[in-house]
């Protein structure tokens, strides 16, 4: 069986790509008990590790915990398939970057960085390996004259909706407060 460069390359990016996704899953999947035990720390702010501030913050709020769970499961799902990857990867990336510098400035065990930072290079790799897609993806989008009028749409959108989240968000505060 002969495998020429191409084929050799697919089966590295799909290599990475599971170890990505793997990882994505276990750690978004985890997020349901990751942050439980922070809740018991009885020290006062000022006395508290970095790491265990954070852990305090992200235990406060179940709901936010999940919801980032959520997401890296979502990234992993993208880049699974072939065909989201390169979003997936964009995607995971910004998540994975959020991880990286809370991993930095809070002192997280050096271990959980490494861990990140090899995911994010694996990431870089990815993207390296379909550069000419992204480019010519990009290319794309900067010329077309009906994703100018989509994107134009879109963004009209994204505002109605982010104000319509905006004001959701006030009157929950408004009646939490209130009643």
């Amino acid at each position: 069986m002969n495998f020429d460069k191409k084929d050799t390359l697919e089966i590295f990016e799909n290599a990475i790509s599971w170890i990505i996704v793997l990882a994505m899953f276990i750690y978004g999947i985890g997020k349901i008990v990751q942050f439980e035990d922070a809740v018991d720390i009885d020290k006062t702010v000022a006395e508290m590790t970095g790491m265990e501030l954070m852990w305090a913050f992200y235990s406060y709020s179940k709901s936010f915990v999940i919801i980032l769970g959520v997401l890296e499961v979502i990234g992993g799902i993208l880049i699974l398939i072939k065909k989201t990857r390169i979003i997936g990867c964009l995607f995971t990336s910004a998540i994975l970057a959020n991880v990286i510098l809370q991993d930095i400035y809070f002192g997280v065990h050096l271990g959980a960085l490494k861990a990140a930072i090899l995911y994010q290079l694996l990431i870089l790799t990815i993207l390296w390996l379909n550069k000419e897609k992204m480019i010519a993806s990009i290319k794309t989008l900067l010329t077309s004259e009906k994703i100018q009028q989509t994107k134009t749409i879109f963004f009209v959108k994204l505002l109605i909706a982010f104000g319509i989240f905006v004001m959701l968000r006030i009157l929950e505060y408004y009646i939490t407060i209130k009643w």
